[in-house]
């Protein structure tokens, strides 16, 4: 038996779990060639890759990055709303992100691992209830 986990503290792990697997998608495709063309390049797809375009990029993954601390800490009405609305968020986005352009075997994967772990964020955070609530293993 693996005993009983505070809700906060399952937010988080997933949170990092997501995390990690951004990273790691980002770090495979750099060994895609085709990929790693286009981003020579200074382009994804039909983006060109600019300075904006980067500080966006930064800005979206630092949400997930920053909700690994946040949904540990936070007090729990605002922590549940912020673990809803940026895991809906990052739901959507990368969800459309599998809508754009021609996605390699790797991409899919990853991202439907990352959708279905934001979607879980979302899912728990609306069940929460309280503080004091855990999960039961």
């Amino acid at each position: 038996m693996l005993g009983k986990y505070e809700v906060r503290d399952v937010l988080s792990t997933l949170w990092i779990f997501v995390t990690v697997n951004y990273i790691f998608c980002d770090i495979f495709t750099l060994h895609y060639a085709p990929a790693l063309k286009m981003f020579i390049e200074g382009k994804a797809g039909d983006i060109v890759i600019s300075q904006q375009f980067l500080l966006i990029f930064a800005f979206i993954l630092e949400m997930a990055m920053l909700m690994i601390v946040l949904a540990r800490y936070l007090p729990y009405r605002i922590n549940r709303y912020l673990n809803i609305a940026i895991g809906a968020f990052m739901s959507f986005q990368q969800s459309a992100t599998l809508m754009l352009g021609d996605n390699s075997m790797h991409y899919i994967f990853f991202s439907v691992i990352e959708i279905v772990t934001t979607l879980s964020i979302v899912w728990l955070a609306l069940k929460w209830k309280g503080d004091k609530e855990s999960l039961s293993s």
